[in-house]
């Protein structure tokens, strides 16, 4: 029978039967019909898988992987079969090509974390654990999202000892692997210069509870503790403003001429996962309502549009701007177009503020941080902590156009800006490779 046909409806209900017998842990019975069926169905992968299952639940592995590797046959790129054949291989001693299995299933299903589980497994087996830590602490992470391996009644009986263990395990090695990244800077600056670096990363491993200053302030990543927590700071403590405001007009006109040509402007929000623009922006039907000229973006110069603006690429090289390898600064012209509203919504970390130098600011623009509207005067700079919930509007019928650009925390000393560079860059690099932003 074509493995894309239906069986016949005798043999659904035989199927169905089948399913329910194993749903209510009558194995034996599940497996009887099962082979029944697949002596009619030979390409039943559903059947096969069960059967394979259940020879590898009894230690007979040569007749697991070829009841796996049937099914394989049918449908090669079932998440289900793969990882079946990854368990089958390992217990078969190869773990080389039961990694390549697994690696595959989970490359069809990220979010199928049993079957991360078993690769990093795997690849701990195998000495890799470079490979493994990220990916036992993404098949945690995403059971826990579905609501499993939470405690012992949300974790099969057979998985409590080993998830357990693969907690202590990422436990262990995340703490030494970031505090590895500090390790140099200790050296160089000694340990009490890196206190509160020390404890801003025990707050974002779960290691103490974030004390906020103020509870209107929640960071989404990193929490720096011991430094001033507002939503808007004062220009005193930014001597630099002057030096920017007064290249107003130059970077101004520089920023017209983009307009004119109407080239290098993107969509400031894009998403690789299943969250979606409307639900941080609002905009007339038809329109990009949030777009940007990036200088950078994720921490990289965009050689061709400072090309472009020399005036401004000279004004921002000689500010003290944020600069961590993939994740900062950001620095862009942020265009909001007629009837565009930012959501409220909050920054990743209260180590960097935002600054805005205002462009062209119609009336009936605003931004809102911690509860509290400013309005932007063009040619004078506002600093603010996006930690804070914020927003921002455009209800006029014209453009509005910012400078923005991200600069350090003034309360934080040279050592700590350079602790927090090489941390920040490590966790990126390990959440990169665990796949989470």
């Amino acid at each position: 029978m074509n493995a894309s046909a239906s069986p016949p409806p005798a043999l659904q209900a035989q199927i169905a039967a089948a399913r329910t017998a194993a749903a209510q842990g009558r194995i034996a019975e599940a497996e009887q019909q099962f082979r029944q069926l697949v002596d009619v169905l030979p390409d039943l992968a559903e059947g096969l898988n069960f059967l394979g299952m259940c020879a590898l639940s009894r230690q007979q592995v040569d007749d697991a992987i070829v009841l796996f590797e049937r099914a394989r046959g049918v449908a090669p790129d079932d998440a289900e079969t793969l990882k079946n054949l990854g368990q089958a291989y390992r217990r078969a001693g190869s773990p080389d090509t039961a990694a390549t299995m697994l690696r595959a299933a989970v490359e069809r299903e990220p979010d199928y974390f049993l079957a991360r589980f078993h690769l990093a497994a795997t690849l701990q087996q195998l000495q890799r654990d470079d490979e493994a830590l990220p990916e036992y602490f993404r098949a945690l992470r995403t059971a826990q999202q579905f609501g499993e391996w939470l405690n012992e009644a949300t974790t099969p009986p057979g998985l409590r000892q080993p998830v357990l263990a693969a907690m202590r395990y990422v436990d262990q090695r995340r703490h030494a692997l970031f505090d590895g990244a500090l390790a140099p800077l200790r050296a160089r600056h000694g340990a009490a210069e890196l206190r509160r670096v020390e404890q801003a990363l025990a707050i974002y491993l779960g290691d103490a509870p974030a004390h906020y200053p103020d509870p209107a302030q929640r960071p989404l990543f990193l929490f720096f503790p011991g430094i001033a927590s507002q939503a808007y700071y004062e220009r005193a403590r930014f001597p630099w403003l002057e030096a920017l405001e007064a290249k107003t007009d130059a970077i101004r006109l520089e920023l017209v001429n983009l307009l004119a040509a109407e080239h290098g402007f993107e969509p400031f929000l894009r998403f690789d996962s299943d969250a979606r623009v409307e639900d941080y922006l609002r905009g007339r039907e038809g329109q990009s309502a949030w777009t940007g000229f990036f200088f950078y973006r994720h921490g990289e110069r965009r050689e061709d549009n400072c090309a472009r603006c020399p005036q401004t690429t000279a004004a921002l090289d000689n500010l003290p701007i944020v600069r961590i390898r993939d994740h900062a600064p950001e620095v862009l012209f942020s265009l909001l177009t007629p009837g565009a509203h930012i959501l409220p919504h909050r920054g990743v970390t209260n180590t960097r503020l935002v600054t805005h130098l205002p462009l062209i600011v119609p009336d009936r623009c605003a931004l809102r941080v911690g509860g509290i509207d400013h309005v932007w005067q063009e040619g004078r700079c506002v600093v603010f902590d996006d930690t804070y919930e914020h927003e921002a509007w455009n209800r006029s019928e014209r453009t509005r156009v910012v400078l923005i650009l991200d600069t350090w925390h003034p309360d934080l000393t040279a050592a700590e800006r350079d602790a927090l560079t090489a941390l920040v860059g490590v966790i990126g690099d390990f959440n990169q490779k665990a796949g989470i932003r």
